[in-house]
This record gives structure tokens, sequence and C-alpha cells, in this order.
């Protein structure tokens, strides 16, 4: 009988050995048994506690409070075992903060990053773009109540006192944004102030710290900076007032979308219940304010003042901003994207036209979720406290548009064409200036006594404060009524031109 060789023994062992490993090898792969050891017939699932998962969804995202809800839901930034999303829904998910945001959407087109924020207002602007990814938006995160604001130097009172002053804001931005709406509702455009390009809103703030301009459009926390560093300076406006103007929302390739519904519907489903949680719980606000603050790199005060300076949405308010509450009749999606898509092709400042709401907006996560109990309910209007129309008169105005309404001489009734000029002129500004009181100031000229055309004034003013209450439910408490009569004109009484522009209604925002 041959007797193996000690080399042979060796090759023997090492054949066995291999023979086994690929073996075991062959049926991890062929999903035979599981890399835990059971054999269930289910694809393993594995999730990091510290790093980036291959299957984890990744979300681009900058610097702001507004995301709070995933964040929280998440426990954490990356990818967790720990996490909500894993433990509950059995998904990976990993923010990516990057507030180059030109670097973070070259990111998403790479594949890099799966879901993306952006702004509604300014989505349009960076649609052209992005046509070759056939993106589509996916749900709201929140609307900045807070987060954006004009600060203006010593002097500037009202929009008004903007006229021919130099302003820094980003352009195509949500800065941008808010100062289009802002000049609207003082009576002027971009052709009345003095644009300053800026890259970022923070280079806006900047350029208002070293007082290169009168006036920037800034982010949280750079507007209380900017107070600091400019003594006399103040808020001009803010989102906490222009409540419906800046959404944030997330938006992914239709083709991403369409092969991972199940994994996106399980993400919406727990933001939804974490922003919830936040919104309801101020033990769970607190514990946001933790992660956001090691997440962002922020004191955990800074990162608390972030959460307060949003409204993070529920799953109703998503209904809302997708139109699928029919009983709605506030600010949506398509009535701010299709306001600042015309804005911006008016201005000539973006290229190309930009897609229908229809054809980017794709509800289906909304539709598909159902999430019960009042802490997902959408958000209720604001309570205002009945104010005294002699004491509301004194009140300081933000802004003031003056709009045209032509009544019969004599009568104070509203025509069919007046009410069609209130909602083209002022009812989309009333409904984006939410939390704003308004004030509506009826006018005349001087034909006839003072005593009577105040009386008719005010009975002018108080015909449109009733339309805006029955036809878009707006709050009594909310408006403010005043009749000037012939007291405040814009223009000579002298000439039959003169005496029509005085013949006006004012609409004004005005602070409490």
């Amino acid at each position: 009988m041959a007797r193996l060789t000690t080399f042979s023994k060796l090759l023997i062992v090492f054949l066995v050995v291999a023979g086994a490993f690929f073996g075991i090898r062959y049926a991890m792969d062929s999903g035979l048994i599981s890399s835990s050891g059971s054999n269930n017939g289910e694809a393993p699932y594995t999730s990091s506690s510290s790093s980036s998962s291959k299957d984890a969804i990744k979300i681009g995202v900058v610097t702001w409070g507004g995301y709070a809800g995933g964040q929280y839901f998440n426990e954490g930034f990356a990818a967790s075992s720990a996490s909500r999303f894993s433990k509950e829904y059995g998904i990976d998910v990993e923010f990516v903060l990057n507030d180059d945001v030109d670097a973070s959407l070259n990111a998403w087109k790479a594949g890099d990053i799966d879901l993306h924020w952006y702004t509604i207002d300014a989505f349009p602007t960076i649609l052209p773009g992005l046509e070759a990814f056939d993106p589509v938006a996916l749900f709201q995160a929140d609307w900045s109540r807070g987060g954006d604001a004009i600060v203006a130097r010593r002097g500037i009172q009202s929009v008004a006192d903007l006229r021919g002053k130099k302003i820094a804001v980003a352009e195509l931005t949500p800065s941008h944004s808010f100062l289009i709406w802002l000049l609207d509702a003082g009576g002027l455009t971009v052709n009345d102030v003095q644009i300053v390009k800026q890259a970022s809103a923070i280079d806006a703030a900047a350029a208002f710290k070293s007082q290169q301009v009168d006036a920037a459009v800034v982010w949280s926390p750079d507007d209380e900076q900017c107070i600091r560093a400019v003594p006399g300076s103040r808020v001009l406006e803010s989102t906490r007032s222009a409540s419906n103007i800046i959404a944030d929302f997330f938006f992914a390739k239709r083709e991403y979308v369409n092969a991972n519904r199940d994994k996106l519907q399980k993400l919406y489903e727990g933001w939804m219940r974490g922003a919830a949680e936040i919104n309801s719980d101020n033990a769970a606000k607190s514990k946001a304010g933790r992660i956001l603050s090691e997440g962002l790199g922020i004191p955990e005060a800074d990162a608390i003042a972030a959460i307060d300076n949003v409204r993070l949405v529920t799953h109703g308010d998503n209904k809302n901003f997708f139109g699928l509450n029919t009983d709605f009749n506030g600010v949506d999606g398509n009535a701010l994207y299709l306001r600042m898509a015309n804005e911006y092709q008016n201005l000539g400042v973006m290229e190309g036209r930009a897609p229908s709401w229809r054809q980017i907006s794709m509800p289906t996560l909304v539709q598909r979720t159902n999430l019960s109990g009042a802490e997902h309910d959408s958000e209720a209007a604001k309570t205002f406290t009945k104010v005294d129309d002699s004491a509301g008169k004194e009140l300081e105005a933000i802004s003031s548009k003056p709009v045209s309404i032509s009544f019969r001489s004599g009568e104070h009734t509203l025509d069919e064409n007046a009410k069609y000029i209130i909602d083209r002129e002022f009812v989309e500004i009333a409904k984006a200036f939410a939390n704003a009181r308004i004030r509506i100031e009826g006018n005349t000229d001087n034909v006839g006594s003072r005593s009577s055309n105040v009386t008719l004034s005010e009975r002018r003013a108080r015909s449109v404060a009733n339309y805006l209450i029955k036809e878009h439910s707006m709050s009594p408490n909310r408006l403010i009524i005043v009749g000037n009569g012939p007291d405040k004109p814009l223009a000579s009484n002298n000439t039959e031109d003169g005496r029509a522009q005085n013949r006006r209604t004012d609409f004004q925002l005005v602070r409490e």
C-alpha cells in the first residue's frame, strides 16, 4: 500500500477546505442559506451601525431644520441598525449633507444620491438641466416659518422704502422667490430695486454685514447675525408671516421610484410619523435637536431654533400640497410651482419652459399611505384675535398694494369684474402671507363732501372684506377695515386720471 507524502496530505487538506469554502459561498450567494446562518428562503437583511449600506436610500440635504422628521426617525444621519426605519420597516436610510447645492445635484445625477431636496418655488429654474433624468416630486418636508428673512438697514421701514435700493439676493433660489413675492405685496417689481446678485444666501448676508447693500435676503441664523453686525438694522419680513411661500420637498428619478416603490412608501410613512411626533411632543423635539446638532455640526440650541423656524409637515399637509383634499383652498404645490415658473420665465432668467405640474408630481406615496390620528392632520389656520378697527388703523404696515376696483358712483357693491380683480391682484398674496393681518383701506377722490366720502370708502372696504370672508374663507378677525375717504390721494384730484387713481382699495400686510 502506497503511503502519502507530506506534500500530498497538505494538498488534500487544501482541496477539502477550498471546496467547503466555495460551496458555502455559492449557497449564500444563491440565497439557500443566509449570512446569519438561518435558511428561511429569504434574502438576508443587513444594516450598518455606522457606515453606509449599499442598499440604503441616500438622501441629499443641506444644513436646515426642515428634514428633522426623517433624521429623527432614522436616529441620526447614518444608516444604522438603531434606526426605526431599520427596526420597523426593514430599510436603510442615509442622509448625505452637502451645502454645495450644485455639487450635491451632480451627485444625484450620477446616482450617488437617490432623493434630493429642493424648494418647489425654485424647482422650475433647475428642471431644464435635469430633463434627461426625468425627476418627479414625491413628498413635501416642510414650510419655512422664519427660516428665510429680508434684513434691511436703518430707515427702511416698509417694502415701499426698498424702491431704488440695493438688495443682495441669491438668484434663482428660495431667497429670490421670497423677494419677488414681498415686492409684489408692496406693489413693486424687481425692476423697482437694484438686485445685487450673490452666489448664496450666506454671501448675501456677508454683503449686508459689510454694508455693501441696503437689504439682503438671508437664511436663519444669518438674520440675527446681520442685525447684530449692522446697527439700526431690522428684519423687514420673514417667512414667519409669509408662511406659505417656501416649501421644501424631495424628488427622485422616475426610474428609481418605479424600481423602489415599496422602500419609498416605507420611507414616507416613517418620515411623517417622525414629523408628527416632533410637532406634538417636546421630548421628541429635544431628541431631534440633539440628532440635528450632531449631524449638522451646530450647537444644540441652534438646532432646536432651526426646527422652530419651520413647519414640519404632516401626512395631512402632504394631501393638501398635492391637491388630494378637495376641501382645501389654501396654497398647494401646483399653485406655487406654476406662479414661480411664470415669474422666472417673464424675468428672462430661466432657460426653456418648465414642464407642467402634472408631469413632475408623483403623489402616489401620499395616496397609498393611511395614517390616522390628530397628530397627522393638516395644519390649522392661524387663529387671529379681534382687533378694533380704530386700533388696527395704527398698526405698522409691512407692505401696501393699491388695487383699482371700480364702483358705480355712490355705490359700494362689488360687481363680478371687481371680484375678478381682487382674485387676480390680491388673493394669492393673502394666502401666501397667511400669518399676517390684512388691513383693507378704502379711498375716494374729493368729489362730494369729506364725511360722505369717508363713509362710502369704509363701506367699500367692508364689501371687499365680506367677499374675502365668504368666498375665500378668511377669518373676519384677520381683517381690519379702514375708510380714508379723500385723505390719502396718490395723485392730484384736479384731473380725471388723478381722481381715477385715488378711487382705489389698498391691501396692507400689517405687523401685530
